[in-house]
């Protein structure tokens, strides 16, 4: 495999066809820990290069096949079909002998939801669009199951999700270890829908066309309620990064359930909710203690804080989230 870089890459798609000789540039961008990723931008066209990397950047050691691009590129062209555009980038050209692809670039100018959620910007349309989003993507995989079978290998999931995430919280916080196996078995063996694997706001580009989703490689045919707890964890920990002041965070989660709950029917919202909760309190932990920690809670008290509102998740089950979001003051407060 040719290892690209920013330097290389120029040459790589020269000598690929891919860009002709004229003026062209490459800017690394940071999405992720997993890949290369790089924005090409030439005389007439602006795209996107990416690369699978075996070695995650984490702090502990993390490794993954890098034979996942070929799925995220199967379910990208995939979804491009299904969803409104600009939802999903359209897969331009493929190298499988490098594990490189080249995708279309979100409308300009676009930022990471991720950043602007955290320099304290809260929009509820973006969270309800989020959730009218990943309901369709769950409700038309769900309802049409052949759609997605090809995808029924966990193998890139279980080294991306459920090893360095509930595995993890197994080993670390064995208080919940218990708690945690049934989700562990559902997520290994349950084929409902699709499942994204990493909806989260650093996967959500916002421009003034809405939204480009971005990052397919852990999606799998599978269990859809982890997309779910895992995206509102995300919405949590920023709510506890912004205690006091949390109740305006809390509205994105009550947002988000209801443009989620328009579209969906192939389940109860009530069961979705149950486990949705279940898989929030084991990813929110995962954040504190897990393999990837998040770097924007240096406070212990508020780890500890995430720490004691996981277990009491866990072990109490909840059945809806205004319960959790009652339990997250309390936990914030110490109780």
């Amino acid at each position: 495999m040719l290892e690209l870089t920013a330097d290389n890459a120029l040459d790589y798609l020269r000598h690929q066809g891919w860009i002709d000789a004229g003026p062209a540039r490459v800017e690394p961008l940071g999405w992720g820990v997993s890949n290369l990723v790089l924005r090409v931008v030439t005389t007439g066209l602006t795209f996107v290069l990416k690369q699978s990397r075996p070695q995650l950047r984490t702090r502990d050691t993390w490794i993954s096949d890098i034979e996942r691009i070929y799925r995220e590129q199967e379910v990208m062209e995939l979804l491009h079909a299904l969803l409104p555009a600009p939802i999903v980038p359209e897969i331009l050209v493929s190298d499988r002998a490098n594990f490189v692809f080249a995708m279309s670039h979100a409308p300009q100018p676009s930022q990471v939801w991720k950043e602007t959620l955290l320099a304290g910007q809260v929009d509820l349309e973006v969270a309800e669009r989020a959730g009218k989003i990943l309901g369709q993507m769950h409700e038309c995989t769900a309802r049409t199951p052949s759609l997605v079978e090809r995808f029924a290998d966990h193998h890139v999931f279980e080294q991306l999700r459920i090893e360095p995430f509930y595995l993890r919280i197994q080993e670390r916080r064995p208080e919940v270890a218990e708690a945690i196996e049934p989700i562990v078995n559902r997520l290994r063996t349950r084929k409902l829908a699709l499942c994204h694997g990493d909806f989260s706001p650093k996967n959500i580009l916002t421009h003034a066309q809405g939204f480009t989703l971005v990052d397919y490689e852990t999606a799998h045919f599978g269990d859809p309620t982890m997309d779910l707890g895992f995206f509102l964890s995300h919405l949590m920990l920023k709510a506890i990064k912004f205690f006091p002041v949390q109740e305006r965070y809390f509205e994105l989660t009550r947002a988000f359930w209801r443009g989620y709950e328009q579209v969906i029917g192939f389940r109860s919202l009530e069961q979705l909710q149950r486990e949705a909760i279940e898989h929030m309190a084991a990813c929110i932990m995962a954040r504190i203690d897990g393999t990837s920690p998040v770097d924007y809670l240096p406070e212990e008290s508020k780890r500890e804080a995430v720490r004691r509102l996981g277990r009491r998740l866990l072990w109490e089950r909840p059945a809806n989230w205004e319960t959790v979001l009652g339990l997250c003051e309390t936990c914030l407060n110490g109780s």
